[in-house]
């Protein structure tokens, strides 16, 4: 059975801020329950235990933690995570997945900024909306995310993708403004976004499921190219889970034609933005 993990009722007041950053299926692995309510974590920026401020129940011998409750507060769950399976079922704060090389995270509820920011490999799935930075560059990095998969059902902030490397971002509403800043490669899908898009691009390419009036161009420096079908969307729309809402995205990816804009001046020129055609 997986590592169930609940906030404990004898916290008297919530508090501000749980970092989880270590708590993670690999290295829970083989522990105790008692080794496990030891483990450090920091509360308030104070060193605590597990156990002090959650309940836990099963083990994490499967690989998997469930986390039931409150975890708007907790931060940095899943973070640096290579394999495995955790799981929220409500809200979880933020940097979740943070820098995960592998696995699987999913949460019910919405998650807060610098969700897998610098993510490297693995699937992300959040039901809900997303803060800033999704997927983007943690401050000092020269790239965000760099492979894997991230579904974000609701909307997402600014800096969505931002120095994106490689992988694929889909957020099945609106993204915030700078989505795919200075991108470098990879493909951020979205069904509309806000100003300053794909500013800097280099390469990769940057799909709005909405349609953009004939006389108006989606970014800054981008020009018009020309209508067809990219082979890759079809894969890409196969490749989504067949339940609400991706399968709604996946019909749409897989429609045509679309029309091709080529940017950015800024960058290298060699980015794309795709968005339905005319009459499409």
């Amino acid at each position: 059975m997986p590592l169930l993990i609940q906030p404990a009722e004898s916290v008297s007041r919530p508090p501000a801020a749980i970092e989880l950053r270590d708590i993670l299926p690999e290295k829970l692995a083989g522990l105790s329950s008692g080794a496990i309510a030891r483990l450090p974590i920091s509360i308030d920026g104070r060193p605590a235990t597990l156990g002090d401020a959650f309940t836990l129940s099963g083990d994490c011998a499967d690989g998997m933690i469930e986390c039931r409750g409150d975890f708007s507060h907790v931060h940095q769950l899943g973070a640096g995570m290579t394999h495995g399976l955790i799981t929220v079922d409500g809200d979880v704060g933020r940097h979740a997945a943070a820098e995960m090389t592998g696995g699987r995270f999913t949460t019910t509820g919405r998650a807060g900024d610098w969700l897998a920011a610098g993510m490297r490999g693995g699937d992300v799935i959040v039901g809900g909306s997303v803060g800033d930075n999704a997927a983007g560059a943690l401050p000092g990095r020269r790239h965000g995310m760099e492979g894997g998969r991230v579904l974000v059902g609701g909307d997402a902030g600014a800096l969505a993708g931002s120095r994106m490397r490689r992988g694929l971002l889909l957020v099945g509403r609106a993204c915030g403004e700078g989505v795919a800043l200075e991108m470098r490669a990879g493909t951020v899908v979205t069904m509309t976004a806000g100003r300053h898009r794909a500013v800097g691009m280099g390469r990769g390419s940057l799909v709005l499921l909405e349609p953009i009036p004939a006389d108006e161009s989606p970014a800054a420096g981008f020009s018009r190219g020309g209508r067809w079908m990219p082979g890759f969307l079809p894969l890409l729309a196969r490749s989504l889970p067949s339940v609400t809402p991706w399968d709604g995205i996946a019909t749409r990816l897989a429609s045509g034609p679309w029309q091709q804009w080529h940017g950015d001046p800024l960058g290298d020129s060699r980015g794309e933005i795709l968005c339905p055609a005319d009459g499409a």
